[in-house]
């Protein structure tokens, strides 16, 4: 949640001083969780968006556990500064947006990956000369997927898929099939897309739309990812974007060529 915080909100220079005076959360911690009454204990990390909620709010909007010398006094608080940073917690857990599954409970969501698969370079032959791929994300429980291309060894796509990113995400599973009509789809290959970089970079830089078009990352090609060059991320006509070359691993051959795009809930 801080970082959420401190990445989307302005903070002014008396916040941030406030916030290293209290030395972080555990210093945080020490004071706002001071005395914790008897049958009051924080929500477990699986506890639900609303026992989260409730608790989060009497820690830091009705102050109730609290050192008493930083107690509310004659209807004002004894800091404002404290105060304002209480507000700040409050209101980063408001820009998390929430979809209710009826499996997952409530998810919390950060913002939106669109990822343009652009076109597959010799694709390997699942068929008798040839195969009839599709492409398939997954991130979490969520999955996407492109149109079959018939019989087609290197196909043009240029197809937007959505997923939604939760708080807590990993990387996206990218899988090539072939469509076979009479027996199980076969594998042709796959590759995880690392999307911290992306989405640590946007959010180092906030709205986009401020910046003229420039590099602002990069996630590096190396022997354990499937890139087969550095990966550039630019924010490009206001938008944060990031072209990405694949090398599809588990098969005897293949590329992918394919953008990310990531979308800040509050754009």
């Amino acid at each position: 949640m801080g970082v959420l915080s401190v990445t989307l909100d302005e903070w002014s220079d008396e916040e941030i001083d406030a916030m290293i005076e209290v030395g972080g959360n555990s210093a945080a911690n020490a004071i706002y969780e001071a005395f914790l009454p008897e049958g009051v204990s924080k929500p477990r990390p699986d506890a639900n968006h609303a026992e989260r909620m409730k608790f989060i709010r009497s820690k830091y909007e009705l102050q109730e556990f609290l050192k008493p010398s930083l107690r509310i006094t004659s209807g004002k608080p004894a800091l404002s500064v404290q105060s304002s940073f209480s507000r700040k917690i409050l209101d980063s857990l408001r820009i998390s947006s929430t979809s209710r599954n009826a499996e997952e409970g409530m998810v919390e969501f950060i913002g939106l990956l669109k990822v343009t698969i652009k076109s597959g370079t010799n694709l390997a032959v699942r068929d008798m000369m040839s195969s009839d791929p599709y492409v398939v994300l997954t991130l979490g429980k969520q999955t996407a997927q492109t149109t079959i291309m018939g019989s087609n060894l290197n196909p043009v796509w240029n197809e937007e898929l959505m997923l939604s990113v939760p708080q807590d995400f990993g990387p996206v599973k990218l899988q090539v099939f072939d469509y076979d009509t009479f027996s199980a789809d076969d594998i042709m290959g796959e590759a995880e897309l690392d999307i911290q970089p992306l989405i640590t970079s946007a959010m180092a830089f906030g709205d986009p739309e401020q910046f003229g078009n420039m590099q602002i990352g990069k996630w590096l090609k190396s022997h354990d990812n499937a890139l087969l060059e550095d990966s550039i991320i630019n924010i490009v006509d206001g938008k944060v974007k990031q072209e990405v070359s694949l090398k599809l691993q588990n098969v005897e051959s293949g590329e992918l060529q394919l953008q990310l795009e990531w979308i800040a809930l509050d754009q």
